[in-house]
């Protein structure tokens, strides 16, 4: 931008500018304004010390508003337009610098107002589905050997569509920060104009007030002074009344340019306060890059690592199964064998009739024998009896049938 495009233009007439409404319609982020101070009251002898100090400090850095801060262009303009002010026409007066104080009003409106936070909101739900999606990869391993080829091949299908479906939520996160990305761009560029604009909106009043001082100075010092003089002098009414009315019209110009040099300082605030806008979207902006070329790269990574891993897990887990299965077949097998080869070896060792058998087959034959003696011993002596019990029936029976006859 060369000398003659910066080179401010003065008006009386003031309207709202254009660029600050085609700037407005780009502001895409916000800030709050700045919060005034608390001031407490104290009597503390020591505090007054330290206020007053820190006065003077403020006193001793104050800057004075004075036209070196001018170029000779710029001078000379200030020369030209303070011959123009009319003090005399109210409505000078009060539409004096009105041009610049809209300018500067609804830049810092548009500025501290109409641009809104960054809202990475978007961001931060994508990044929790992708800490739910990642805490899949680490599900607790479950016991159990019937069955568990079958598990594992259906764990591992789960755990590839839990990294597909993680991989699309990083997809989904790199899509909003990129957008991001170029909004903070935009962003940047446009507080640059911005900033440019403020600082000619500056300039402008620098000049509004330099000129109406110099204008106020001059009508005060001729006008004024002639008016008061000639009052003095004819003692009329309306020569006073005439005096009375431009001196207050000077004090109103006065005020007027308090009002610009207030004006004024909002500008000088907003040139630092834009800065910081911009650089707190220059560091977003860094901070999106360095997601875009390294955490998000450390993701996917991380992931396939995982996958991988998971693979070899298993398969570790799958030789260890068969090396178990096999130790514990081999166990069983000689347990087994051990049992058949003792039964075997006893009952080899064993006689056709054992011992035991023919004691128990000796004693019941001799048993057998002994009651088969004593039965026949029993026989014997009941027939005994039995033969001289019939004895006695037949002698009894004679008997009977002799007493017959008789």
């Amino acid at each position: 931008m060369n000398e003659e495009n910066q080179t401010p233009e003065l008006t009386l007439t003031p309207d709202l500018t254009a660029e600050v409404a085609q700037v407005a319609a780009q502001a895409q982020a916000a800030v709050e304004a700045p919060k005034a101070p608390d001031i407490t009251l104290t009597t503390d002898p020591t505090a007054a010390q330290t206020a007053q100090a820190a006065q003077a400090q403020r006193d001793a850095n104050a800057v004075t508003l004075d036209e070196s801060q001018l170029t000779e262009a710029e001078r000379k303009i200030v020369d030209d337009f303070s011959q123009k002010i009319d003090i005399r026409d109210s409505s000078v007066v009060l539409q004096y610098g009105a041009a610049a104080q809209k300018n500067i009003a609804a830049f810092s409106e548009n500025t501290l107002n109409s641009v809104r936070t960054k809202d990475l909101g978007e961001v931060g739900q994508a990044l929790s589905s992708l800490v739910v999606e990642l805490k899949g990869f680490s599900q607790p391993e479950k016991k159990g050997i019937a069955g568990w080829f079958q598990k594992k091949r259906n764990e591992m299908e789960e755990m590839k569509a839990s990294y597909s479906k993680a991989e699309a939520n990083v997809d989904k996160i790199v899509a909003v920060l990129e957008g991001h990305q170029v909004t903070l761009m935009k962003d940047i560029a446009m507080l640059d104009q911005m900033y440019e604009l403020n600082t000619k909106y500056y300039k402008e009043l620098t000049m509004y007030i330099l000129a109406g001082k110099k204008r106020l100075a001059q009508v005060r010092a001729t006008d004024l002074e002639e008016l008061r003089k000639k009052a003095e002098q004819t003692g009329a009414q309306e020569d006073a009344q005439a005096y009375n009315d431009l001196a207050n019209l000077c004090t109103r110009f006065e005020k007027k340019i308090h009002d610009l040099e207030l004006t004024r300082m909002i500008s000088i605030q907003m040139g630092p306060q834009t800065r910081m806008l911009q650089n707190n979207d220059t560091l977003m902006l860094e901070k999106i890059q360095s997601s875009l070329v390294n955490t998000i790269p450390l993701w996917k990574s991380q992931m396939v690592l995982a996958l991988g891993l998971e693979h070899s897990r298993q398969a570790t887990q799958a030789q260890s199964a068969v090396t178990n299965m096999t130790n514990d077949l081999l166990q069983k097998n000689a347990d087994m064998l051990k049992m058949g080869t003792v039964e075997t070896a006893k009952e080899a060792e064993r006689s056709v009739v054992d011992i035991e058998t023919l004691q128990h087959t000796n004693q019941q034959l001799i048993s057998t024998l002994d009651e088969v003696m004593h039965i026949q011993e029993e026989g014997r002596k009941k027939r005994q009896e039995a033969e001289v019990e019939l004895g006695r029936i037949e002698g009894e029976l004679k008997q009977k049938l002799l007493e017959l006859r008789g």
